[in-house]
């Protein structure tokens, strides 16, 4: 509740650290990164628009024309060679060594956020996994429920990266090792949350964005790798012939209680830690939350990629009232008929994207981060009649207005300037704007004016 009031009541809500903690030796800090200037920050940015910068400039580099400038491109592509995760012999993160029966998991201080959650929860996490055939590394960020002093459920979502490497583990009769990385670098906090395609190594984008190889040590009693510099790592495993459990009910981003789940056991086998760890802990509940800065991050940097892919998107806005996956502004330069449909269609075919509940899509000069602007051309430009597009797909796991759980429906709205082909035979008015002379005229002028204000 301290954290949702200082979030409600501010936009930079601070970062808290408990230093006395009722029941635990450990210090809790709790949003770490719950603010866009912490956020830019722990990215070594001085705003997300940097983030898109350097992606766009590493998806589509410029072609050098001479000699000169292919010997500048040099350096780029040995910065490249230098930043997948590197191993090292120690880390930090195990400086103490808890084992079999010395493991403990009532000593981390997991939170309770809500009244009715079923128990204590594990939150901000980077769960380490890999594939048992391809032996690629997957990280995710997926919140252990704590079941009893060893062992705990892990709540993943069957579209997950990590659940569908457990199916692999299940179908070739293995167990499959978990590592679960809490606090360190809060870039690897950061690539561990947001929305990666399948291809993209969280540990290698985590390099390339802090500019230098994230550091791996060795798990003590699995065959995977955690980031050195962690403050606490849990290892374990999962036995694919167990049967799930059900664990719940848990408050969630939508702002309600999620209903009890399915969810595989974590067996844990080692607890390590710092020497003086500190317990980083994030408060999963609706909006503003630090988790809307962690996404809020993730859409710029993907950006570029989205354009990439869909050349006629100018902007993307996840709004904050969208809770990650409830709503969606884009913005789009409109060249022929239906276009707004085909990037609906593009949209949803995404990862990050394929929960989206609601996405509209405006012209080019709509400002998307201005939900005013968005939704003043959502009354004006859209007929229910013929602007309303239904698509039926997976869903989230969270929604609970849906009828079944992980299916449903998702509305795009097509608030863009029609063309007669898309049955609109009338002629489509101009929009009301003023020309730039009397805009520049007015701006040089306005101090005559004596009034206050102006741009």
């Amino acid at each position: 509740e301290i954290i949702g009031q200082l979030s409600r009541s501010q936009e930079s809500a601070p970062a808290v650290l408990f230093e006395r903690v009722k029941g635990s030796a450990l210090p809790v800090v709790v949003n770490l990164l719950g603010s866009q200037s912490r956020m830019c920050r722990a990215l070594g940015v001085t705003s997300f628009e940097e983030i898109a910068q350097r992606i766009s400039g590493m998806l589509k580099p410029q072609i050098p024309e001479g000699w000169l400038d292919q010997l500048k491109l040099v350096p780029q592509l040995a910065q490249l060679a230098r930043l997948p995760p590197r191993i090292v012999r120690t880390g930090v993160c195990q400086q103490i060594v808890r084992l079999g029966r010395d493991v403990d998991l009532a000593e981390v201080p997991a939170l309770q956020c809500w009244p009715l959650d079923a128990g204590p929860m594990i939150t901000q996490t980077q769960v380490y996994t890999r594939h048992p055939v391809t032996l690629e590394r997957k990280v995710g960020c997926e919140r252990l429920q704590i079941k009893d002093r060893a062992a705990g459920w892990l709540h993943y979502s069957r579209f997950s990266d990590g659940c569908q490497n457990l199916l692999e583990y299940r179908r070739l009769g293995q167990q499959m090792p978990v590592a679960i990385a809490l606090g360190g670098d809060p870039v690897c906090i950061f690539t561990a949350a947001a929305p990666l395609p399948r291809q993209i190594d969280a540990c290698l984008l985590a390099g390339f964005l802090r500019n230098a190889p994230v550091e791996l040590v060795k798990c003590r009693t699995i065959d995977l790798e955690v980031p050195a510099g962690a403050e606490i790592v849990i290892e374990g495993y999962i036995d694919p012939t167990e049967p799930w459990e059900t664990a719940g009910p848990f408050g969630d981003r939508n702002g309600h209680y999620n209903l009890g789940h399915q969810f595989p056991v974590l067996h844990v086998t080692a607890v390590t830690h710092r020497a003086n760890p500190v317990y980083c802990a994030t408060v999963v509940g609706p909006p503003p939350q630090e988790e809307f800065w962690l996404m809020k991050a993730a859409e710029r940097m993907f950006l570029p990629v989205l354009q990439l892919l869909f050349p006629e998107v100018v902007d993307v806005n996840v709004p904050r009232a969208g809770a990650q996956s409830n709503l969606c502004f884009v913005s789009i330069r409109k060249r022929y008929p239906q276009q707004a449909r085909k990037v609906l269609s593009g949209l949803w075919g995404l990862t990050a994207l394929m929960f989206t509940k609601v996405v509209v899509v405006v012209d080019e000069h709509v400002n998307v981060q201005n939900a005013d602007e968005v939704w003043f051309q959502v009354g004006a430009n859209v007929h229910p009649g013929r602007d309303l597009v239904l698509c039926e797909g997976p869903g989230d796991l969270l929604d609970h207005a849906s009828p079944i759980c992980g299916a449903g429906h998702k509305l795009g709205l097509d608030a863009t300037r029609k063309y007669p082909e898309e049955n609109h035979p009338r002629p489509w008015p101009e929009e009301l704007r003023m020309t730039k002379e009397v805009q520049s005229l007015v701006r040089n002028r306005w101090r005559e004016y004596g009034l206050p204000g102006g741009d």
